[in-house]
């Protein structure tokens, strides 16, 4: 049986620390595991102690290249999708991705949907060497995150929002 409690971790490609923070196993389902994680959760952020300060939950897809974050009022990112590896599941109850510093935002109020960080991407991808592969899935990523947040695709549109209840 799954824990209730997941740990996730996020490395850069060069096995750096980014983020480190536990989570409420909320559901399973055909779009990958719900994490809840509530206002006050402690975590590390760039290998710094934090608190979270505002609820949040984390879709981890099955198979795709990316996590999807959904926040409530008052944080103006009514979605954040980090770009990232394949998640690879530790006995169900860690969760381990490497983030590939692109994110595809969309803003609450204007819907206006963003890709962030493409410089950070392209500096990063010649320091740590990405593979060709991790470049092409990345990009396909981004395309279509980009296009899912603008176009009413689930779970981006309505679904996170019953999750999303349990946390606020």
């Amino acid at each position: 049986m799954p824990s209730d409690v997941v740990r996730v971790i996020y490395r850069k490609y060069d096995g750096s620390a980014h983020r480190d923070y536990p989570a409420r196993r909320l559901a399973e389902d055909d779009l990958g595991v719900w994490l809840g994680v509530p206002l006050g959760t402690p975590s590390v952020y760039h290998g710094r102690p934090s608190v979270e300060q505002i609820p949040f939950v984390l879709l981890v897809p099955h198979h795709g290249w990316w996590t999807g974050m959904f926040n409530p009022p008052p944080r103006t990112s009514e979605v954040y999708c980090d770009i990232a590896s394949p998640a690879h599941w530790e006995n169900d109850d860690t969760v381990h991705l490497f983030d590939l510093d692109l994110d595809v935002v969309r803003r609450r109020g204007s819907g206006l949907v963003e890709l962030l960080d493409e410089d950070e991407f392209a500096e990063h991808r010649k320091r740590f060497g990405y593979p060709d592969e991790v470049v092409t899935e990345a990009h396909a990523a981004a395309h279509w995150l980009f296009a899912a947040l603008g176009d009413g695709t689930e779970p981006f549109a309505t679904s996170y929002r019953k999750w999303l209840a349990l946390v606020v």
